[in-house]
């Protein structure tokens, strides 16, 4: 059974910092892309930043350019969202991802319904205080 399980969301302060961490099991996260989404209320779901497994090459959304940073543990099939200077903008469900036939670069351009994306997990929510 495929399985994306989110961790790592709560509540931070406006200039604080916070890790999310994505454990995939039930696929070879080889072949994909892990991407990171997030949808505030009332706004459209957006690609935050994606990381192809297999060379490493990575995609920020110039909102989080310079704060956020993702990672890979392979030996624990988890890949990471460390951000940092958080703003209340940030507030939002975060979701993770797996696309097989994506580009980290065409995160950006990915629309609905899936976004490119094959398998979802269930988000955790990121709440920043001003």
């Amino acid at each position: 059974e495929v399985q994306l399980v989110e961790s790592g969301g709560g509540l931070v302060q406006a200039g604080g910092s916070a890790r999310l961490s994505c454990a995939a099991s039930g696929f070879d996260l080889d072949d994909y892309v892990i991407a990171w989404f997030r949808q505030a209320p009332g706004k459209e779901r957006e690609g935050v930043s994606g990381i192809s497994m297999n060379d490493g090459i990575t995609y920020y959304a110039d909102s989080v350019k310079g704060r956020f940073t993702i990672s890979t543990d392979n030996a624990k099939n988890t890949v990471y969202l460390q951000m940092s200077s958080l703003k209340p903008e940030d507030r939002a469900w975060y979701y993770c991802a797996a696309g097989l036939l994506i580009s980290p670069q065409a995160i950006a351009q990915a629309g609905p319904p899936y976004y490119g994306m094959d398998f979802w997990g269930k988000g955790t929510l990121v709440t920043v205080s001003s």
